[in-house]
């Protein structure tokens, strides 16, 4: 796979590395793996001088903001709601200067102000990375390409609920509306080679 060079109109955006999400049984990667993943990146980012954004889902206490169509398989919200911490984001993800965004569905575009922190930043491309891969991963590479934004995703600084859903998404879905590559395959400019 060919080295991908990137530059200051490139953003990181990580979605739902929170306590809530992160701690759950992901596949083909653990928690911890993603988290150590993306918290490279990050430093990454943050050195080149391109922007981080860290997306994570929150919903009320009354949970009134949360979705609630008829659908044949509806998220299961725990008895009393969410724990207290569930939108959290991880200890040490992240710095000042990050661009923080909560959303309420999958999409971190729909309902938030994401696009338009990209646009008034010049941004072009998006790097995304986050859990899980088919759910909040995949709705927003969705609706960056969708927007016109040109999309990487980071495979291995990704995971899913199952094996099976991230590697669908991966091999069938991500190739048509996005550029899928490792994190060894980024590079800035500045960067002698790699990580």
């Amino acid at each position: 796979m060919p080295l991908i060079k990137l530059d200051s109109t490139t953003v990181l955006v990580v979605i739902d590395i929170q306590k809530g999400v992160i701690g759950r049984e992901l596949a083909p990667y653990t928690g911890a793996q993603v988290v150590n993943a993306v918290q490279e990146l990050a430093k990454r980012f943050r050195r080149a001088g391109s922007p981080v954004v860290l997306v994570n889902v929150g919903f009320s206490k009354d949970l009134k903001d949360v979705l609630h169509p008829e659908v044949d398989m509806p998220a299961a919200i725990p008895p009393g709601g969410y724990p207290e911490n569930f939108s959290e984001l991880v200890d040490g993800l992240a710095m000042p200067g990050d661009i923080l965004i909560t959303k309420r569905q999958w999409s971190a575009f729909y309902g938030t102000e994401l696009d338009l922190q990209l646009r008034r930043r010049g941004i072009k491309t998006i790097v995304l990375a986050g859990v899980a891969t088919n759910m909040g991963v995949e709705s927003t590479a969705r609706q960056a390409f969708e927007h016109s934004y040109a999309v990487i995703i980071v495979e291995d600084a990704t995971s899913g609920f199952t094996n099976e859903m991230h590697q669908f998404a991966f091999s069938k879905v991500f190739p048509r509306i996005s550029r899928v590559v490792k994190s060894t395959n980024l590079s800035f400019s500045d960067e002698a080679q790699p990580l």
